[in-house]
């Protein structure tokens, strides 16, 4: 893993890379893009979830008691509609206790603008909760800040934002909202282009999982 300031991380791992390769490539098939989606995502979110926290406990083997630790922090995944579910599938898996709220955002073509059509948060969040927030492609920064908006309004202080990628000016923009926000990727690419695309990215994350 290789940081890019104190709130950025890459994941650089071999296995990872060859997996977002494989998603880059023009040519890799909806089936199989779900397919390395998913692997990639295990490896975002168990880098992301270094950063939570443990508390020790006793507890007794077969053979003699020792200590450990167990998590102790509220986790909450919210997954960016609709590109995030993939994320929220493997995430799920590595924190089976984990609630999911679902965050419905649609970018404005024109303006390039996240406009939220579906949320349904609880009115209160506990004081110990950290939410990672799912969003597969850190373009412009609207939907993830968006996201963000919606969690910061319940007054949790530790939100996460995991992406496939990201584009410089979208982690730009998520810091000077949310300086405070942890962001795990598995590249920063080049730039955004014209019409709001990474580059080089890899297209239209929620259209190449469900083959649309």
């Amino acid at each position: 893993m290789i940081a890019q300031g104190s709130k950025v991380q890459v994941v650089d791992h071999p296995l990872a890379q060859h997996l977002l390769t494989r998603l880059r490539a023009r040519q890799t098939a909806p089936h199989q893009f779900r397919r390395y989606a998913l692997a990639l995502s295990d490896f975002l979110v168990y880098e992301a979830a270094r950063q939570m926290s443990v508390r020790e406990t006793g507890i007794e083997t077969p053979v003699a008691p020792t200590n450990g630790v167990v998590l102790s922090d509220y986790v909450v995944l919210a997954p960016v509609l609709r590109a995030g579910l993939i994320m929220a599938e493997a995430a799920q898996k590595l924190m089976p206790a984990a609630r999911i709220y679902h965050v419905g955002l649609k970018r404005d073509e024109e303006t390039l603008e996240a406009k939220c059509y579906y949320d349904k948060l609880p009115g209160s969040l506990p004081n110990d909760c950290r939410v990672f927030v799912l969003d597969p492609m850190l373009a412009t920064g609207g939907s993830a800040v968006s996201a963000i908006d919606l969690f910061v309004k319940l007054q949790v202080k530790t939100i996460q934002l995991v992406s496939f990628v990201a584009a410089p000016e979208g982690i730009q923009r998520v810091h000077d909202k949310h300086p405070n926000v942890h962001i795990t990727t598995g590249s920063v690419d080049t730039k955004l282009n014209e019409l709001g695309y990474i580059v080089p990215g890899l297209g239209d994350a929620g259209d190449r999982i469900f083959g649309t």
